[in-house]
């Protein structure tokens, strides 16, 4: 798989087979996205890569935490959402519950969804990542690069993930389970395993604007 096919075939998968990912494949994983760049090379990424007993300890204690009033240690979006983000995020959302059978108003199966983020989708392997919380922004932007070579090095594996901003409210419970000291920030989950082909929502195609809508070009022609 060239890099271009590994970036372009990346998707969030939201249900997966139960086929066993070996250690290696993920340690592999790991090793190549941690070629990240990052400020002065600091490397600001930490992970725990679960499965087996320990997966379904901490998936079921956030399953039975699900909908509880939790709140994450940062901020992942705007107080209020303006456009285009607002229209973006709607479709998405809206075509997602479509495939789903989900229709406008039916909150409560919109909560039994939700909730299945705390189960990583059915994967063999759930990661959860996390950060020194006296590090600056600079090494969050670097911790977005990394977290993209995990996605792109385990296309290239030919497995599918899902990036999960869902973990990090519960990082209380996480940090219990997992040992991870109060000086870390839970940064995200993230779902790793084989794609379900016949799960109706891993048919979703997510659209992206092209870069002629947001990137000036100048210096050509045209």
């Amino acid at each position: 798989m060239t890099a271009e096919e590994a970036i372009t075939s990346r998707r969030s998968v939201r249900a997966f087979l139960p086929t066993p990912v070996p250690r290696e494949t993920v340690e592999r994983i790991l090793d190549i996205a941690a070629r990240a760049p990052s400020g002065t090379n600091m490397q600001p990424w930490r992970g725990h890569a679960l499965t087996g007993a320990r997966l379904r300890a901490l998936t079921e204690a956030l399953v039975a935490e699900a909908g509880a009033k939790v709140e994450a240690e940062y901020r992942y979006y705007p107080k209020a959402f303006f456009e285009p983000y607002l229209s973006r995020r709607r479709k998405v959302g809206w075509d997602l519950y479509g495939l789903l059978g989900i229709a406008r108003g039916e909150s409560e199966k919109m909560q039994r969804q939700h909730a299945r983020n705390f189960t990583f989708f059915g994967a063999p392997v759930g990661l959860i990542f996390t950060i020194d919380r006296r590090l600056e922004i600079g090494s969050w932007l670097d911790y977005g690069m990394f977290l993209g070579n995990v996605m792109t090095a385990a296309r290239a594996q030919g497995l599918d993930t899902c990036p999960q901003a869902a973990f990090a409210p519960h990082h209380r419970t996480i940090r219990a389970m997992l040992d991870i000291p109060d000086t870390e920030v839970v940064v995200c989950g993230m779902a790793l395993g084989h794609a379900d082909p016949t799960a109706p929502e891993n048919s979703l195609v997510t659209e992206r604007a092209p870069a002629a809508e947001f990137c000036r070009f100048q210096g050509w022609d045209r």
